[in-house]
């Protein structure tokens, strides 16, 4: 278990749990005790803790990315490449990315005055729910979570998938069709729980975005869909292929 897909795999499944533990809270409270208050400070947290670990998330699935490239295109520099002070950088550098990005938008938050209605429209707080409830200039607000998207989830998912042409190109160049299968067997978790999580986040941001026409309903099940699906399945991923 000392191997670096283990490590990375560690921090996935504790992220996951970070982020159920962050929502579960104010879900459960209104679906079972119908509690539907929070505070400012308690709301503005966890919208800070829900985005940044996402992030965090995203940031995981492309260092697993990079360790199964390593594997597959350069399997025999692959102890000498991927130590582990590469790996805990990685993982630092994956950490501060997430934690560190996310501040920026979520401080003004509690400076803001809000003075329209103070009912949100999820049962946890999203950065984009609270910003609309402000009587304040929020441009930067509405444009830097926008950057922030494109720079973290659509740049990661760009360089997993370019990364896994360059796998699929060197497993194709193997000999035999055994190998070929062995090889990339080792990647189908990865790219089950890739694809769990990025069709949630397009899903999502499609809604957010483009979705003023769809019912509310709508933008409520793929909300809890965003949150709930990935940290159930990828557990289930891994288990299954272990």
């Amino acid at each position: 278990l000392h191997e670096p897909m283990y490590y990375f795999l560690a921090m996935l499944a504790a992220t996951d749990l970070g982020l159920t533990l962050t929502t579960m809270p104010t879900v459960l409270g209104v679906l079972w005790l119908d509690h539907r208050e929070i505070g400012n400070v308690a709301c503005f947290s966890q919208a800070y803790f829900i985005h940044s670990l996402s992030f965090v998330e995203s940031g995981v699935l492309l260092a697993m990315a990079y360790d199964r490239f390593i594997a597959i295109c350069n399997p025999l520099r692959y102890t000498s490449i991927l130590t582990n002070t590469r790996v805990v950088k990685i993982g630092l550098v994956v950490l501060m990315r997430g934690f560190v990005s996310v501040v920026p938008p979520i401080l003004p938050l509690y400076f803001f005055p809000y003075c329209h209605s103070h009912v949100l429209s999820h049962a946890f707080c999203l950065h984009q729910d609270v910003i609309k409830l402000a009587c304040a200039d929020t441009t930067f607000n509405r444009l830097y979570p926008v950057v922030l998207v494109v720079l973290i989830f659509v740049l990661d998912s760009l360089i997993i998938l370019i990364s896994y042409v360059l796998i699929l190109k060197s497993v194709l160049s193997i000999a035999s069709r055994d190998e070929r299968t062995k090889a990339l067997n080792t990647c189908v978790s990865h790219i089950c729980c890739v694809l769990v999580f990025y069709i949630t986040v397009i899903g999502l941001s499609l809604i957010h975005r483009f979705g003023k026409e769809v019912p509310h309903i709508v933008h409520l099940i793929m909300s809890y869909v965003y949150f709930l699906f990935p940290p159930l399945m990828n557990p289930i991923i891994y288990s299954v292929k272990t």
